[in-house]
């Protein structure tokens, strides 16, 4: 099946970036991808100052506008980190998933927050207005199951393994690296998640605006499960487009049999909740 990952210019204006977002998915699914995703922070600039102001209940005006967008192209939208989410006085890094009757499949809210601090290079604290997510977030497909994590979480493998786990064939992080993180890690821990899971993995990223008070790296990116890079963007608005062959998957699960091999009387992750 065809995957769009759509690599958006966001704007401070909600609605320029909702209804230029609407457009590409318009596009995209006139040219074949049963699955488009968003990117992080499609809908508001990212910064802790501006989630507050941007924030929305779920379901609210931006969700409704992808569940009819969603319906129309009779597609899977996967809207990114759609808005801040409000929900009985707190803040989260919320990805709704719609199907394409446009009914609410998933909802993920970020499980780790963005707390770093590299010297003399980057210093961000989600923290300071967010709150953390408290579950894992699968949704099924007539193509695959798929898992979902929100930018930070890639860097948590053990999200990774329990979708594997679980069935995932799949991983989709709508993500925002920076200009310091971006180019060491971005492409780095895809790979290692794709491979180590034998698993499909996509990243889709806003475009990058020198301007903005964060200024994100861009490359949105799909992973095949050799830990192959089968597509990638730039830094400029974009769409991105692959073809996800569970063929080769399979096949190459066979080759390398290591979710058969894994010693699991010795070591293990598990869900907890």
């Amino acid at each position: 099946f065809r995957l769009a990952l759509i690599q958006l210019h966001v704007s401070a204006v909600k609605s320029d970036n909702l209804q230029r977002a609407c457009g590409l998915v318009r596009e995209a699914s006139a040219k074949g991808a049963k699955l488009v995703a968003l990117p992080e922070c499609f809908n508001s600039p990212y910064g802790t100052q501006y989630f507050k102001e941007y924030a929305e209940k779920i379901p609210g005006e931006s969700t409704q506008k992808l569940s009819e967008v969603a319906k129309e192209c009779s597609i899977y939208l996967i809207g990114g980190r759609s808005i801040p989410e409000e929900d009985g006085g707190k803040l989260y890094n919320t990805c709704t998933v719609f199907g394409p009757d446009g009914a609410l499949l998933a909802k993920h809210r970020k499980v780790h927050l963005f707390d770093i601090n590299v010297p003399g290079k980057i210093q961000f604290k989600e923290s300071e207005t967010l709150s953390p997510g408290n579950s894992f977030s699968m949704f099924d497909t007539p193509y695959c199951k798929v898992g979902l994590g929100i930018c930070y979480d890639m860097r948590f493998a053990e999200l990774a393994q329990i979708y594997g786990q679980k069935g995932c064939q799949l991983l989709i992080y709508p993500g925002a690296f920076n200009m310091t993180t971006g180019p060491a890690h971005w492409e780095l821990l895809q790979r290692g998640r794709a491979v180590d899971n034998q698993l499909y993995v996509a990243t889709v990223s806003p475009a990058r605006d020198e301007k903005a008070s964060y200024v994100a790296w861009g490359h949105s990116t799909v992973v095949n499960p050799w830990g192959e890079v089968i597509a990638k963007a730039g830094a400029e608005e974009t769409v991105v487009y692959t073809d996800i062959d569970l063929k080769k998957l399979a096949e190459i699960r066979q080759q390398i049999p290591i979710l058969s091999q894994k010693r699991c009387d010795l070591y293990g992750v598990e869900m907890k909740k």
